[in-house]
């Protein structure tokens, strides 16, 4: 009979157990067994020495990374600079890099090789330029043909766009014009020795070749194509999915620096010039000529990011178009601006 009594007690304290956690299911509780996201303390960010990414820099200059970071665990935050977007993804897809600024462009070509990862805002649009040799004559595109152009890797946005401008305007580019890949110091420097015909490369390069006499911009990238996507902010799927408070803090902290630069924009080319070591009033010309616009809202670029999507697969550089879906988180901004 006492070996009935104690069987019975067992078998009560098994169900309300059960019972327990069906419930604490129900209320939202965590399933037992659930792993909790493991704690970081430090980020790693990839940038590029563009004007387009200067909230990257201010940001840092400033130490908001860390001192807005700071509440969430972050202590450090290291940065690390690559010539263009092709390398930068190579790092993310590889697991070095939580957070790049980076072009548009190469972030579709990385998604499809199987980066996981969203663009979650905007950084800048347009801001790149054609830049042609001071002995050549441009009145329109067919002024070009036969002509050798340096440009940022295939998959870049100035690889992308440049080669689909030529295409527009009936220019074969594996035919017509010789398009050589480079970063943007050797494209600056083939230029300035008379290696290439022209650069089609982002601020500040064209106005560093226009100051040093080694060519005249021609075509800027916003009338290639009006209001393009440039560089964007991404986030690992990692950070998205197990540290979503971290990446809103990151695009809060991006808009503070966008905003901040769009203000003080002496100050950005100053920052700007500290980083990279470029001369300042190169820097300040260079903001004060270039078509490009410092943002934050992704809304505005989605439909050119999928514009290069299908360029690309059109180009034979990715195996099939992706959607806006595919390649953007935009949730994050949207809660970071609803909360201002």
């Amino acid at each position: 009979m006492k070996k009935l009594g104690v069987l019975i007690l067992t078998l009560l304290l098994v169900a309300s157990a059960f019972v327990s956690g069906c419930v604490s299911d129900e209320e939202g509780g965590a399933e037992e067994g659930a792993e909790e996201a493991p704690t970081i303390t430090e980020l790693n960010f990839g940038y590029q020495p563009s004007t387009h990414q200067i909230a990257y820099m201010t940001a840092a200059e400033k130490g908001w990374w860390e001192e807005d970071l700071a509440p969430y665990g972050i202590e450090k935050i290291n940065g690390y600079e690559f010539p263009t977007g092709a390398p930068e993804m190579q790092a993310m897809l590889a697991g070095d890099l939580d957070v790049a600024y980076v072009g548009a462009a190469p972030v579709i070509t990385a998604l499809s090789q199987g980066l996981d990862a969203k663009i979650i805002a905007a950084v800048q649009i347009q801001g790149s330029n054609l830049v042609l040799r001071p002995e050549f004559e441009y009145e329109n595109p067919q002024d070009l043909k036969g002509l050798s152009i340096a440009t940022f890797p295939p998959g870049t946005v100035q690889d992308t766009l440049l080669r689909n401008w030529l295409k527009e305007n009936d220019l074969d580019p594996e035919k017509d014009v010789t398009v050589l890949g480079m970063g943007p110091g050797d494209a600056v420097s083939a230029i300035s020795a008379g290696r290439v015909d022209a650069v089609f490369l982002p601020h500040p390069a064209p106005a560093i070749i226009e100051s040093e006499g080694n060519g005249r911009s021609v075509v800027a990238s916003g009338e290639m194509e009006a209001n393009h996507a440039c560089c964007v902010l991404v986030a690992s799927g990692e950070m998205i999915r197990e540290h979503p408070e971290i990446v809103e803090q990151i695009v809060k902290t991006h808009i503070r620096a966008t905003e901040y630069n769009k203000a003080n924009v002496d100050e950005a080319a100053q920052v700007f010039a500290n980083k990279t070591t470029q001369d300042v009033e190169t820097v300040k010309m260079s903001l004060q000529e270039w078509d490009g616009t410092w943002i934050t809202d992704p809304a505005p670029i989605e439909n050119s990011t999928v514009e290069y999507a299908r360029v690309q697969y059109e180009l034979g550089y990715i195996q099939k178009p992706l959607t806006a879906e595919e390649i953007f988180d935009t949730s994050f901004y949207e809660a970071a601006v609803s909360e201002e």
